[in-house]
């Protein structure tokens, strides 16, 4: 029996010190890809992105100085954006009526509705009206046992048809004479490409070093935070200079878009694989939206256009910022001539197929940015 106790109590201190001996071995750092099996098991792991991805670890001597500069390299100057949407100026209003217009075209525009349109309408209204309530009450069956038998009076046949064609040729006028305005662009200033695709915008300046801005919609919770109208706030904005005749070409990559800014009296389709042309003058420092005016698919209310217009100064500090230039091309009375892409130069574009941009052209990062709606542009 004591044989037995002893043998017994060997054990046991062997195995105590197998235990000690195991727990004494120094511990390993995990893999990166290793999903640990305990409590935090089934948990979806974390996305690994710029803002939290783990620091490098230091290197000591010589070594140190190189893994700071790829971090400084990488900086970028912040994208400024100046104003702040104002109620009742660029966007929609509680009144009856268009927007106020901030260009010369809208107030043209906006007067020939007010001023003509609406008047001449109201009053064939009334006399219409006039006529209907005339007829009921004066040869309804009581009042006019005996109907009259005539068939035609040529007076008044000649009378109902001359008085309409008299109103619409004067009525045309003022409008033949709008509609020429709109096409008849001035000398430019500065030239935009606006590229519709599904369901998004980008604006081209190839007039400015060729750069690209891609807008996106924002979220409601985004458009409350930063005081954006709902499903009008955008992440990028397309820029101008206030005073300045700026052309804007029209396409589109895959479906027919319509850009449209009711405040510049601008309305224009993008067409795959054809170039429209319209143009705006605005004075008013500001923002102004408007959205995509052509039923373009599932997202087509989700396409907003934010149009920021700014002075002088502040247009060369956003050039500056996205990295174009001021100046660096000749300015010609068709600033399209200047763009690489009806005119490429054949050692850098090339056309590409059906829907595709032109090769080389500058593009916005896209996985920098959060896209709520629709997909992001592609480099070219």
């Amino acid at each position: 029996m004591t044989r037995i106790k002893g043998m017994l109590a060997a054990i046991g201190l062997t195995a105590l010190a197998l235990t000690g001996a195991a727990s004494a071995q120094p511990i390993t750092s995990a893999s990166p890809t290793t999903v640990g099996t305990d409590s935090t098991a089934g948990a979806t792991p974390p996305t690994v992105t710029s803002a939290n991805a783990p620091a490098p670890v230091a290197a000591t001597g010589a070594a140190a100085a190189p893994a700071t500069a790829p971090a400084a390299a990488a900086a970028k100057k912040p994208i400024p954006q100046f104003y702040k949407p104002t109620p009742g100026i660029g966007q929609p209003t509680d009144s009856i009526g268009l927007q106020p217009q901030e260009t010369g075209l809208g107030l043209r525009a906006r007067h020939f509705h007010d001023a003509i349109l609406l008047p001449v309408i109201v009053v064939i209204s009334l006399f219409v009206l006039f006529l209907l309530l005339w007829l009921v009450a004066r040869f309804n069956r009581r009042v006019n046992a005996t109907p009259s038998t005539t068939s035609h009076n040529t007076v008044l046949e000649v009378a109902w048809t001359v008085a309409p064609v008299l109103i619409l040729a004067l009525l045309a006028v003022p409008s033949i004479g709008l509609l020429a305005a709109q096409y008849d662009t001035p000398k430019p200033d500065l030239t935009v490409k606006v590229i519709g695709h599904q369901w998004y915008w980008s604006y081209q300046y190839p007039d400015n070093g060729d750069f690209e801005v891609v807008s996106n919609i924002l979220t409601d919770a985004q458009d409350k935070a930063k005081g954006e109208p709902r499903q009008l706030g955008v992440d990028e904005r397309m820029v101008v200079p206030a005073g300045k005749v700026v052309k804007v070409i029209t396409t589109s990559d895959d479906v027919i878009h319509s850009f449209a800014v009711p405040a510049f009296w601008t309305k224009m389709d993008a067409v795959p694989g054809r170039l429209n042309e319209t143009w705006f003058k605005v004075d008013r420092p500001g923002v102004y939206y408007g959205q995509c005016s052509e039923l373009c698919g599932a997202r087509h209310g989700y396409m907003p256009i934010a149009v920021e217009v700014v002075t002088d100064a502040q247009w060369r500090q956003w050039i500056a910022a996205r990295g174009g230039t001021i100046g660096g091309k000749a300015t010609s009375s068709d600033a399209t001539q200047n763009s690489p892409v009806s005119n490429p130069a054949a050692a850098t574009a090339k056309p590409g197929a059906y829907g595709e941009g032109v090769e080389g052209a500058a593009t916005i990062d896209a996985t920098a940015k959060a896209q709520p709606y629709g997909q992001r542009a592609t480099n070219n």
